[in-house]
């Protein structure tokens, strides 16, 4: 019984610990948007009326002074974070002709939750837009995962906005 409990144990801590970890660097999803081409960054400084939109789209108080971004002409990118459980997700999202064209997560550092991760998951954010600020997509949930799941329909949200914003 106590090897079958140890057993047990350290498969379940070998599970955890491989939920944690970078999915994918900055440097790769942004060569993979912009086709190895990258534009300089560039930044949104958060003042008040910005600032106010983007306290409301994710529920509360956005910690960062800047947002940085990459922009083309057909194309933006966006690489955000938000807090899942406890820990911050990060996040990659591009957005081509005002409809989400990429989405994935790209750093996860929470213990639960990580099945976001699979392209199952990610591929219902493709395509979506922003309309009364909430997402054309409905996007169905993970058992396990529900803060997850908030956290990234959140800044999905966030990047199509955001998008609206530098192509006004």
């Amino acid at each position: 019984m106590k090897k079958i409990f140890l057993a047990l144990l350290l498969l379940f801590s070998m599970s955890m610990a491989q939920a944690k970890g970078v999915y994918k660097t900055e440097e790769k999803f942004l060569n993979d948007v912009f086709n190895q081409n990258v534009p300089a960054s560039e930044s949104l400084l958060l003042k008040s009326e910005l600032r106010a939109s983007v306290t409301k789209i994710l529920g509360h108080r956005y910690s960062g002074l800047r947002i940085k971004y990459w922009k083309n002409e057909s194309t933006s990118a966006w690489i955000l974070e938000e807090i899942g459980k406890d820990e911050l997700i990060t996040f990659g999202f591009a957005i081509k002709e005002k409809k989400i064209s990429q989405a994935e997560v790209l750093i996860f550092r929470e213990t639960r939750g990580w099945e976001i991760k699979y392209p199952a998951f990610t591929t219902q954010f493709i395509g979506g837009q922003l309309l009364n600020n909430e997402l054309t997509q409905n996007i169905d949930g993970v058992a396990g995962a529900t803060l997850s799941v908030w956290a990234m329909t959140s800044v999905a949200k966030l990047a199509l906005f955001l998008d609206a914003y530098v192509n006004k």
